[in-house]
């Protein structure tokens, strides 16, 4: 999200943690809990077309055997156990260290019609054929960062609430779980004397990535098969090295790990895809992690790349009746501008508006996007609109600093894009996340919950057009 921050939370940390040495591959580092299972985290994630992936996260020396549908699998090593060196930090070079990763990544492809999966003991959450509920979260990691002077209180569950919000998103259960990106946050060390992080790893490197992200997630990560979107978290100069070993789909290659800044133009742009959830309706999954804020000039290479991986995008969509587009940024939407009296606010992202504009100057989207699906801004937020683009949803309020309220009373009469007249817009800094669920009718049910997965407002999504009840939030 923005650096511009508004509501703090009481904070507090200190940190001490010593970094692991380099890890061979082939070797098996001890638990830190002493666990005699070795097994850190095993989910599955949907790929281009939906294809379900089951990844293992171990600290065995070798990939376990997986059983689907009491036949033995194969998996495969995605990545060895290895310590790399971290990307440099926005803080000082004392804030940055080596990223270790003293765990083995494995991965497997299972059938789309598999019944029953099992690894190491562990239940696999199989894919269904229409999901029928899903949830959606964003923003979830607990946000540490000497840079900007934000040290959430990650030992404190009222202020950083993400095991909450999972466990409770678990309880619902769903059958597609979509993460709209910005999983990891505790990026530098907190300072002496903050109890309300203290102990809490750091860097880009597993621990950190296991506290912020595997380990509160784990109950949710157990009850579905996940959409992963990427956030600007995850871009190669921040946590993009965990990105592409520990959740990304798509296969891993040397030049698109983040390991190497060289690679970067590789690594922080990767192609869009789209998952099927009903039979005339699918998520098209569009990766806008290094997108900036400002308008993007039509010679510049960012431009141009985003520019050809949006006509892909759209084209994925273009015999689809109906298609959600899953991304980090919210191009629709509002984000709160505390640095204006009264609160003012941020409009859309400027530079993917740059160019869809010169793809669809009008709407934006193509006519069959029903929505944009979206985090970034830490807030529930819907915006639907008088005129014919798509609803903006953004659930943004998964754990990480909450953002300011957003002063809806203003945004009712503002433009998050030229030409985007707002008829309603609902939204809530509360901590929580949001469901979505087909009616009978063909309409979609959108529902903002609580951190304790109670309804706040519902909403109704027919073709592009999307009102709540109630209107008004806390």
């Amino acid at each position: 999200m923005h650096r511009r921050r508004a509501r703090c939370c009481t904070s507090a940390v200190i940190s001490g943690l010593l970094l692991g040495s380099c890890v061979q591959p082939g070797s098996a580092p001890e638990s830190a809990t002493g666990s005699t299972d070795p097994i850190e985290a095993a989910f599955v994630v949907l790929g281009a077309g939906g294809e379900p992936l089951a990844r293992v996260i171990t600290r065995a020396a070798d990939c376990p055997v997986l059983q689907v549908d009491e036949r033995p699998q194969t998996m495969t090593v995605r990545a060895t156990p290895a310590t790399v060196l971290q990307r440099p930090t926005m803080s000082a070079p004392e804030d940055s260290k080596p990223s270790a990763f003293p765990v083995l990544i494995c991965d497997a492809m299972l059938a789309r019609d598999v019944h029953r999966a099992i690894v190491g003991g562990h239940a696999l959450p199989v894919p269904r054929p229409e999901p029928r509920r899903i949830v959606v979260i964003g923003d979830t990691g607990c946000r540490i960062k000497k840079a900007d002077g934000v040290f959430q209180a990650c030992n404190d569950p009222l202020q950083w609430p993400f095991a909450q919000v999972a466990a409770s998103a678990a309880a619902m259960r769903p059958d597609l779980v979509i993460h709209v990106g910005d999983y990891h946050y505790r990026e530098t060390a907190c300072p002496p004397g903050n109890d309300g992080c203290s102990g809490s790893p750091w860097g880009y490197g597993w621990d950190a990535w296991k506290a912020d992200f595997f380990a509160p997630a784990r109950p949710l990560l157990e009850a579905a098969p996940w959409i992963v979107v990427r956030g600007n978290h995850e871009s190669c100069n921040r946590a993009g090295q965990g990105w592409w070993r520990l959740l990304d789909p798509r296969p891993l290659v040397p030049q698109r790990n983040c390991d190497d800044a060289a690679n970067d133009n590789v690594g922080d742009y990767s192609e869009p895809y789209a998952v099927p959830v009903t039979r005339d309706t699918q998520f098209i999954i569009f990766d806008s992690s290094k997108v900036g804020l400002a308008p993007l000039a039509n010679h510049d290479p960012m431009y141009l790349t985003y520019s050809l991986q949006m006509q892909q995008a759209f084209a994925l969509g273009r015999d689809v009746a109906h298609n959600f587009f899953a991304n980090h940024h919210p191009v629709l939407g509002f984000a709160p501008n505390p640095t204006l009296t009264p609160t003012g606010l941020y409009p859309g992202n400027g530079a993917l508006q740059s160019v869809l504009q010169a793809i669809n100057p009008r709407l934006l989207f193509p006519s069959n996007t029903q929505a944009q699906l979206s985090g970034h801004v830490h807030l529930f937020e819907m915006v639907s609109f008088a005129t014919a683009q798509p609803t903006q949803l953004i659930s943004g309020n998964g754990g990480a600093w909450a953002d300011a309220r957003l002063p809806v009373a203003l945004a009712r009469g503002a433009q998050p894009a030229p030409g985007a007249v707002v008829e309603t817009i609902v939204s809530t800094n509360e901590y929580g996340f949001m469901t979505i669920e087909q009616e009978s009718s063909g309409a979609w049910r959108i529902e903002a919950r609580d951190r304790s997965g109670q309804p706040v407002t519902t909403c109704m999504l027919r073709d592009v057009k999307t009102r709540c009840t109630p209107e008004t939030l806390p």
